[in-house]
C-alpha cells in the first residue's frame, strides 16, 4: 500500500476528500500522517475523528528551510511515497524538496501559470477572466511553478464573488486531486521539461 503524508494549515477539505476517496476504493493508498503547521487547524480534529495519525509541527517564527528539515525528520521513519499539500500555506523548504524529489504535490485554485500565490479568485475577478479553475502540480523551489499534472476549468459567472467562484473551484479540486495522486502513484507518466506526459 502506497503511503501518503498530507500537509495542511486549515480546514483540510481536500484532505477530507482524499480520505473519502480512499475509503470508497477510488484511490489505492493510505494516509500515514497528517501534519499541520497550525495548531488550530480543523484538519487535525478531522484526522483524529477518522483515526488517522496527526501531528502539529508549528511553523511560527521558523524559516522555510528549518521547518522543512523538521517535517522531513518526522516523515523519515514512515516510508512515505508521496507528500500531498492540502491547503498548506507555507513555502516548501529545500530540505524537504531534496528528500522527496518530484514526490510532493500541491493543488492551486487557479489555472496556472495565471494567478499564482494568494487571493487567486479575487485576482481572477479583478482581471476579468471568463474561465478559471484549479491545477495540480509538482512542487519545486518556485511559487506554484512546478510541472503541471492535472487541471480543471471552471467558468467565471457574471455575478460571481470570490467566495462563490472558490466554492465551484473547490468541487473540482476534490475531483482532480485524487485522480492526479493516483496517476503519480501509478508511475505511468514522465516529465518532459515542464510537461507531465502520461505513459501506458
Amino acid at each position: 500500500m502506497r503511503r501518503l503524508a498530507i500537509l495542511v494549515s486549515g480546514r483540510g477539505s481536500n484532505f477530507e476528500a482524499i480520505a473519502r476517496n480512499i475509503a470508497a476504493g477510488k484511490l489505492d493508498a493510505e494516509i500515514a500522517i497528517v501534519i499541520s503547521n497550525n495548531p488550530e487547524a480543523k484538519a487535525l480534529e478531522t484526522a483524529a475523528t477518522l483515526g488517522i495519525k496527526a501531528r502539529c509541527v508549528p511553523s511560527k517564527g521558523v524559516d522555510s528551510d528549518t521547518y522543512a528539515a523538521r517535517v522531513r525528520d518526522v516523515l523519515a521513519p514512515l516510508g512515505i511515497d508521496l507528500i500531498v499539500l492540502a491547503g498548506f500555506m507555507r513555502r516548501v523548504g529545500q530540505p524537504l524538496l531534496d528528500a522527496y524529489p518530484q514526490r510532493i504535490l500541491n493543488i492551486h485554485p487557479a489555472l496556472l501559470p495565471a494567478f499564482p500565490g494568494l487571493h487567486v479568485q479575487q485576482q481572477a475577478l479583478d482581471y476579468g477572466v471568463k474561465v478559471s479553475g484549479c491545477t495540480v502540480h509538482f512542487v519545486d523551489s518556485g511559487m506554484d511553478t512546478g510541472p503541471i499534472v492535472a487541471q480543471a476549468a471552471v467558468p467565471v459567472l457574471d455575478d460571481d464573488t470570490a467566495e462563490s467562484l472558490a466554492a465551484r473551484i473547490l468541487a473540482e479540486e476534490h475531483r482532480i486531486y485524487t485522480e492526479a495522486i493516483a496517476l503519480v502513484l501509478s508511475g505511468k507518466y514522465r516529465i518532459e521539461g515542464r510537461r507531465v506526459v502520461r505513459t501506458s
